[in-house]
């Protein structure tokens, strides 16, 4: 009996501490978006996230990130969101090893933004 509840709590805990930038600061990131001049539509894998100024939950992914800035009667925008190592992500190496960083890898939480605001000048057509 106590060989298994050791091997229980043991289990649960090796399970809770996985996957820790997934569990530490979740899988989409706020980022500012301001334009001049106001009032552009903020497009992020075509949906319309806000109009700028304005802040917008982005999903946090390992491959390329790009909005666009809309508005009409200007050039369409785009910017590409740049990503730096998530350090939370070192937890795994210690805690959930390969597992915690393959949860981490797949819900994009291995990187997160940076910078968490963008500013774009738009011109006229």
């Amino acid at each position: 009996m106590k060989r298994t509840l050791s091997f229980i709590l043991g289990l649960s805990f090796a399970l809770s501490t996985t996957s820790c930038a997934t569990i530490f600061t979740g899988t989409k990131d706020s980022i500012a978006f301001t334009s001049t001049p106001e009032g552009a539509k903020v497009m992020h894998k075509g949906k319309e996230k806000c109009t700028t100024p304005c802040t917008a939950e982005i999903s946090r992914g390992l491959g390329k990130q790009i909005v666009m800035f809309e508005k009409e009667g200007f050039e369409t925008k785009e910017v590409k969101l740049t990503k730096t190592f998530n350090p939370v992500t070192l937890l795994n190496i210690l805690l959930g090893g390969a597992i915690g960083v393959g949860i981490d890898a797949a819900t994009g939480s291995l990187t997160k933004y940076s910078p968490k605001s963008y500013t774009v000048e738009l011109e006229s057509k």
